[in-house]
């Protein structure tokens, strides 16, 4: 039995106007969800800990980091998650390719 190769079945679906359009509105959440999660890990730090450290609960930071989640989190909680990271959020505007 062969295996599908994700990056195949993604470069197929993003020929589809649709699914490019839905994937790029996604994309700055999933990196940022994928950014948070590589700080923590970089930082030595669990789940648990980083909770402990917030005053929060580890479901809290477990949907922060889930690209999965509905929710999107507030600009404050980016904050503070970073600040205890070690880090300063800098925020970035970007100049559009679609015009």
């Amino acid at each position: 039995m062969n295996r599908v190769d994700f990056d195949d079945v993604k470069k197929e679906a993003l020929t589809d106007t649709d699914v490019r359009e839905e994937y790029e509105k996604l994309k700055p959440i999933y990196e940022l969800r994928k950014k948070l999660t590589a700080l923590r890990k970089e930082s030595g730090m669990t789940q648990e800990e980083l909770a402990e450290k917030l005053h929060t609960k580890k479901s809290n930071i477990s949907r922060l980091e889930s690209v999965n989640s509905k929710s999107s989190p507030r600009l404050s909680t980016i904050e503070e998650y970073a600040h205890a990271m070690g880090y300063e959020l800098k925020i970035n505007f970007v100049p559009s390719l679609q015009q």
